[in-house]
């Protein structure tokens, strides 16, 4: 009766019979509908094309059939979108951000990778037209052995991609390939791709089965509005007001006293996000505090060094992440997030994962949020413009 009810909660997104409720963005590869199959054939000279839901996606469960001639690679876009106008992309390449421009009307986003039996990297996430590979099976040594073999050339591959809140989780042909924590996209279009390519005869990648079982949705809600310091309370030395929508923090350096905000509320597993932009000195973002002694997880904030990586209060001390600050943007909006879920840690500066703690044990399960402002020997100013937990909605 179990497996009766999960089937029927499936909806297809294909009809069999026509494109009804897709459009093609990008590209001139040619869409069409032949034996209850989706095919698209590629057009010397073209650009990556896309075929797009008309309908945008949130929390979900995808599965699919597609089957590729080999030499073309293809893709699934999932919580995709089109660049309104020309964008300048930031990208970090772990050594310095760099800028791109696309186009407007560009498709962007997860990219679930359809290849060949030979690269191996079927099944992996690759952030198109932005940041690029999130995770590459064939060159990640932590990937299950059994994902860079399951692609089979020349014949029908089986996909199940799920998307809840910030994890994704793909598999082909039942073997695990990826299981990402990422906090960029939360909803989007679905998208199959053909990509450009140079052969002597154009190449056909194929679709079929494709069906959607639509979760609903996670969204960013507030833990401070933006108004005043309800809902926290400060401990140790500083200042912590809000000014124009933001907390401003300050601590002299002769304040011997760290100046800590605290959250009233507690949270278990979570994700959390803040938007800072420090000037001077050391700060930090506090995840599963302790009311009592302020021991937590903190994502490190610095104006010269470290920032994104894990330092634990009353515990490790420094564990993991970036020694420097190649990854932020100096005199500007900055974004961290932390993703709590169980023992696994995973720590991002401005979408870059700079932590990823697969198996953390040391017993830290919930507790409350605290901005710092440092002080003792160090004069600190920061600003926190945001702090939101993400939550189920629908």
């Amino acid at each position: 009766m179990t497996g009766l009810l999960l089937l029927a909660s499936f909806v297809a997104l294909f009809d069999g019979k026509s494109l009804s409720g897709w459009q093609q963005c990008n590209g001139k590869a040619k869409y069409s509908v032949q034996n209850r199959e989706i095919v698209g054939v590629t057009v010397s000279g073209s650009p990556n094309s896309f075929l797009c839901t008309v309908r945008e996606y949130g929390d979900f469960l995808l599965e699919l059939e597609t089957k590729t001639d080999p030499g073309l690679n293809s893709g699934i876009q999932i919580r995709s979108h089109r660049y309104p106008a020309e964008t300048t992309v930031r990208t970090f390449n772990g050594k310095e951000i760099l800028t791109r421009k696309q186009a407007a009307g560009r498709v962007y986003g997860y990219q679930v990778e359809v290849s060949t039996a030979a690269a191996g990297n079927s099944g992996g996430i690759y952030d198109e037209a932005r940041r690029g590979w999130l995770h590459n099976p064939a060159s990640d040594p932590t990937s299950d052995p059994a994902c860079k073999t399951a692609f089979k050339d020349n014949d029908w591959n089986k996909y199940r991609i799920e998307a809840e809140g910030d994890r994704i989780r793909t598999w082909v042909n039942g073997a695990a390939c990826v299981d990402l924590i990422d906090v960029t996209d939360l909803t989007g279009f679905i998208a199959l791709q053909v990509h450009s390519f140079q052969g002597e005869k154009p190449a056909t990648v194929r679709w079929r089965n494709i069906r959607i079982e639509d979760r609903g949705r996670h969204d960013w809600k507030p833990v401070f509005n933006r108004m005043s310091l309800d809902g926290w309370n400060q401990r140790g030395g500083g200042s912590f007001k809000v000014e124009d929508g933001v907390i401003h923090a300050t601590c002299l350096e002769s304040d011997e006293r760290i100046g800590m905000l605290v959250s009233d509320a507690s949270f278990a597993d979570a994700t959390f996000r803040v938007q800072f932009k420090i000037a001077k000195g050391n700060s930090g973002f506090f995840v599963r505090t302790n009311p009592e002694n302020l021991a937590a997880y903190e994502v490190e904030i610095d104006a010269e060094k470290r920032t994104g990586g894990l330092w634990e209060t009353r515990g490790r001390n420094w564990v993991t992440g970036p020694e420097d600050n190649a990854g932020v943007v100096a005199g500007d909006w900055n974004e961290l997030a932390a993703s709590t879920h169980g023992s696994r840690i995973v720590f991002f500066l401005n979408g870059i994962k700079t932590v990823d703690l697969p198996s953390d044990t040391q017993g830290r399960k919930e507790g409350r949020l605290g901005l710092q402002a440092h002080g003792s020997k160090r004069s600190t100013e920061v600003w926190f413009k945001s702090v939101d937990v993400l939550t189920k909605t629908q």
